[in-house]
């Protein structure tokens, strides 16, 4: 697992696999999975699958305010970074949550929403100083998320 850009940590670990849901004026639109393959020089190389096959996305990582930005060919999308630890469970919980918008070709051009993209990890695998929060309850989506994300890969029958 590469954790770093350069000579500068990163706040999570790469490459990584993220449950992502997106939804439109409430209303659920998509589920599917996110990879982030690489961060260099805070330009991000991915993919998000929303129905079986790899999209890739390129965008950009900024670590000093914590927030993304990407694009695929269908939509762009934009988020920050929230980090929880769950000390009962010792599990380190990484959520993006942010807004899209979508773009041509999509049928839905135009349209804006709000999406979330999680993943977790054992808080001793990937040292966070200073920036995890505790005591804090992550959003409901982020279960919701991480719940999906851990079901594709057990029907795999393989981690991603």
């Amino acid at each position: 697992m590469v954790t770093s850009q350069g000579t500068a940590s990163l706040s999570f670990p790469f490459p990584s696999v993220w449950g992502i849901h997106s939804s439109i004026a409430g209303r659920t639109i998509i589920w599917g999975t996110f990879a982030i393959h690489s961060i260099i020089d805070n330009r991000v190389v991915g993919t998000v699958n929303f129905r079986g096959r790899p999209i890739p996305i390129n965008g950009f990582w900024n670590e000093n305010t914590k927030q993304i930005a990407f694009d695929s060919p269908y939509a762009t999308f934009s988020g920050n970074l929230t980090i929880i630890d769950d000390q009962q469970s010792r599990i380190r919980h990484f959520i993006l949550q942010g807004r899209f918008l979508m773009k041509p070709p999509s049928l839905q051009a135009g349209e804006s929403g709000s999406w979330i993209a999680t993943t977790d990890i054992a808080q001793n695998q990937f040292p966070v100083s200073g920036n995890a929060y505790t005591g804090q309850l992550p959003p409901v989506g982020a279960f919701l998320t991480s719940n999906f994300l851990h079901q594709h890969q057990n029907f795999l029958g393989r981690t991603i």
